[in-house]
């Protein structure tokens, strides 16, 4: 099993696949709570390359990042995952991790056979607050 504690200790640069521009979604709320913390996020969604969502460039996919990246963060449907799976190989990531309520057995397969941590059905920004704020709220809004 993985440890959630470390992995957030560890690792600060997410790819956050599926961001949105609208400020309600959880994906914006937790993109935001996350740089909050320190971890530069990088969005991913195709429907908004180029534009800016808070204030961080939009990447098509997860490939176009020149950067290196920690954890690919997934806010699509678990049947997208094995090909965000594919991606997250391709990039020498260390962690896919699935949001509430994803899961996909296969992208877990391909990933663990090379050596990157899965996580599945877990929010980075409860787990981040369960750990280091050690608080456990359900989702409340973030605060200016």
């Amino acid at each position: 099993m993985n440890d959630i504690k470390e992995i957030l200790s560890k690792y600060k640069t997410i790819a956050m696949i599926g961001v949105s521009n609208d400020p309600q979604k959880a994906s914006t709320i937790v993109m935001k709570y996350m740089q909050k913390y320190g971890f530069k996020v990088y969005p991913v969604n195709p429907k908004a390359k180029d534009q800016k969502i808070l204030g961080e460039k939009v990447f098509e996919k997860v490939t176009d990042i020149k950067d290196t990246i920690d954890i690919v963060d997934v806010f699509r449907p678990s049947r997208e995952v094995l090909d965000i799976a594919k991606d997250t190989v391709a990039v020498g990531a260390k962690v896919l991790w699935l949001q509430l309520g994803i899961k996909n057995e296969e992208a877990k397969k391909l990933v663990l056979k090379n050596d990157i941590e899965y996580v599945e059905d877990k929010c980075t920004k409860m787990e981040y607050q369960k750990y280091f704020l050690k608080i456990n709220p359900v989702f409340p809004v973030l605060q200016d």
